[in-house]
């Protein structure tokens, strides 16, 4: 992978932050984006010294259609073309029984999850197709692979991210776009927290009782990321790569 420009949303913390990290350590152009500006800025600047060839933060609500296109225009004016994205912003909402979830809530999940990922691969794939090639990466979840009581709403999205992926990528192969999802499974951050929840006995035995014996790290879901959108996975597109320790293996 030659410098390439990579443009990653909801990059501001956990697997977005990790992954505009690894590519930074590429020596890649990294264009950071998410609704904090102070913290967008740091990055930025922390990008840079850890060997980014260039680095920018670009506010965005993936939400809203109009900050999408724009966040893609901008990155493709400042820096000529846009190589690989990385949709990563979401949120799980609130979890508990399918019987009590409510419009509101279902909402605030798809919106980001499902509504976001659309605007995304809509205004990623019209440039890639337009320059003749590119990778996008799109991030699901075990989630999406499988069901989950008490996470219904949060489950259905991460299928629609699969379904998205699937269908982008068919869409795109013709012109050497790929596209393709990375699906954590349990992974050290404040998500598994909140699943799990923070007392070390339940959490320990939740981890035990995983094939790997221990939650994912951040950095092995951005090396997967990387992997994904460099020229050594060319033949690889429409495909969903579940790294989860053997999760769903059982």
């Amino acid at each position: 992978m030659t410098s390439p420009i990579v443009l990653i949303t909801g990059a501001l913390t956990g697997i977005g932050r990790a992954t505009a990290l690894a590519f930074a350590r590429e020596a890649a152009t990294v264009v950071v984006s998410g609704r904090r500006e102070a913290d967008g800025q740091a990055l930025a600047a922390e990008l840079k010294a850890q060997g980014a060839a260039d680095a920018a933060f670009l506010r965005a609500d993936v939400r809203h259609e109009a900050d999408v296109q724009a966040l893609v225009e901008q990155t493709v004016t400042r820096f000529g073309h846009l190589d690989v994205a990385v949709n990563n912003a979401g949120t799980e909402g609130a979890g508990g029984p399918l019987t009590e979830q409510s419009a509101e809530n279902y909402d605030a999940i798809f919106d980001t999850n499902v509504r976001g990922m659309l605007f995304s691969l809509k205004h990623e794939l019209r440039v890639m197709q337009a320059q003749g090639g590119g990778a996008i990466v799109n991030l699901s979840s075990v989630a999406g692979l499988r069901g989950f009581a008490g996470a219904a709403v949060y489950a259905a999205s991460k299928h629609a991210v699969e379904g998205l992926t699937k269908s982008a990528a068919l869409e795109g192969a013709a012109a050497g776009v790929r596209v393709n999802a990375v699906a954590p499974g349990p992974i050290q951050t404040d998500m598994l927290d909140r699943f799990v929840g923070r007392n070390d006995d339940a959490k320990a035995g939740f981890l035990a009782s995983l094939p790997a014996g221990r939650a994912g790290t951040v950095d092995e879901i951005a090396q997967t990321i990387v992997f994904l959108a460099s020229d050594r996975a060319r033949y690889l597109t429409g495909q969903s790569v579940a790294v989860d320790g053997g999760f769903t293996a059982r």
